[in-house]
């Protein structure tokens, strides 16, 4: 019996890294029977024969992208075509901060700003630093000392790659490791979206780390926390939290909020709250799931 790292799932079949080799396997039938599914990312043990016979215990699994044990997430996020949206950016931060995933944020296609579009989202990549992300921002995109940057800090690491369609994400890979040579998709100009290029979840093997390159999508909806947890997941908030009058300040209609009193003096991002807001009526009238 052997283990290893899930690379690949494909039409049933579970490409498996050990022992830097790719062994092909198929899962048996008491997975179905335990309602367990085999994801990308999945520490498993396997046979000679080629089965897989057990998925040990997880760290971690997203949802979007569907991919197990991540240790960091890199969000791609377009500065333009499409629009840059802090709404979608801080759905992917919460779903994250949820998983425990350590997110490090990349601004792409900044070569399509003006000089005044640059400066503003220059300001809003000050905001994410100040509550303690990474962020890459370039007015070159792909900006050499940027790229050395990433590779060193995701060695490694199991690292997935994650944004909207036509973000970027296939094309930042291809500038970290060109041997790769992804397919990239060019945004329809009538629909403004990006087209699937990647359609199948892998795990890359990109300078030392094991790379995600998954596919995009154009709206993200992922709330399985509690509205008790969702002020854990906005790291400014759970930093101010014990300055707050009440114990377990949702940081909405109570007084003596520490949160709020931050907003008004300018020291928390505002669409940063107004996110917080609407996540948190969103988990209130989420029904529920049997």
């Amino acid at each position: 019996m052997k283990t290893g790292i899930i690379q690949q799932s494909l039409s049933g079949f579970y490409d498996i890294l050990a022992d830097g080799q790719v062994y092909r396997t198929r899962a048996r039938g008491n997975f179905r029977k335990k309602g367990q599914k085999p994801l990308v990312g999945d520490h498993v043990e396997f046979s000679e024969e080629g089965y897989l016979l057990k998925i040990l215990p997880r760290e971690n699994a997203l949802v979007r992208p569907l991919v197990a044990n991540v240790d960091t997430a890199v969000v791609v996020t377009a500065a333009k075509e499409p629009d840059f949206s802090p709404n979608l950016l801080d759905r992917q931060l919460v779903a994250l901060a949820w998983q425990k995933v350590d997110a490090l944020l990349y601004f792409s296609k900044t070569d399509l700003l003006s000089p005044a579009e640059y400066a503003h989202l220059a300001k809003v990549a000050a905001g994410y630093r100040a509550i303690g992300y990474e962020v890459w921002l370039d007015e070159a995109p792909f900006a050499q000392a940027t790229l050395d940057q990433l590779t060193s800090r995701l060695a490694g690491k199991v690292v997935t790659m994650m944004g909207q369609t036509g973000a970027g994400k296939s094309t930042l890979l291809n500038h970290l490791a060109p041997e790769l040579n992804l397919k990239t998709g060019e945004i329809s100009k009538a629909l403004k979206r990006g087209r699937h290029t990647t359609r199948t979840v892998s795990l890359l093997e990109v300078n030392g780390a094991l790379v995600a390159d998954t596919p995009g999508f154009s709206s993200y909806e992922d709330f399985p926390m509690t509205v008790n947890d969702l002020p854990q997941l906005f790291y400014e908030f759970q930093a101010l939290a014990p300055e707050c009058k009440f114990r377990g300040c949702l940081h909405l209609k109570e007084p003596g909020c520490a949160v709020k009193n931050a907003l008004e003096n300018g020291k928390i991002m505002p669409s940063r709250y107004d996110d917080y807001c609407q996540f948190h009526d969103l988990i209130v009238n989420q029904k529920p799931i049997y």
